[in-house]
């Protein structure tokens, strides 16, 4: 079984959030692996649900603060609801997800985690002005 940190970075490679996940197959897609960060960090958040949330992708009724989200008002969010608008997000090139030294293509690629412990994810923020 294998053993994967997931962390967020900025564009310019400053870390922002890092956490471990054990007992994972040897090889998963990237796919697989998307819905699993985003499942854990939306149980993390529905655990003590609250007016922030910071995770991969902006909820539906949420607007963008430092770092996170802002929501409503605390709320439990659905998983595959987040999970499906990252797998969204991952195709129009939102953010893009480094598994080792390269760069993850397509939602169905195979990640080999015997050999790959890393992946980063870095969301890609769209310039203001000119």
């Amino acid at each position: 079984m294998a053993t994967v940190t997931f962390r967020d970075e900025t564009a310019t490679g400053k870390p922002l959030t890092e956490w471990r996940v054990t007992g994972l197959p040897d090889r998963m897609t990237v796919r697989a692996l998307i819905r699993l960060r985003v499942r854990e960090e939306v149980a993390r958040h529905n655990a003590r649900p609250s007016d922030r949330y910071y995770g991969l992708v902006r909820p539906d009724d949420a607007v963008t603060a430092p770092h996170g989200y802002r929501l409503p008002g605390p709320r439990r969010l659905d998983w595959r609801r987040q999970a499906d608008t990252a797998e969204q997000a991952f195709r129009t090139s939102a953010f893009f997800l480094l598994a080792g030294d390269r760069q993850a293509e397509e939602l169905d690629e195979t990640v080999d985690l015997t050999t790959t412990s890393d992946l980063v994810f870095i969301k890609l923020v769209a310039l203001v002005g000119g």
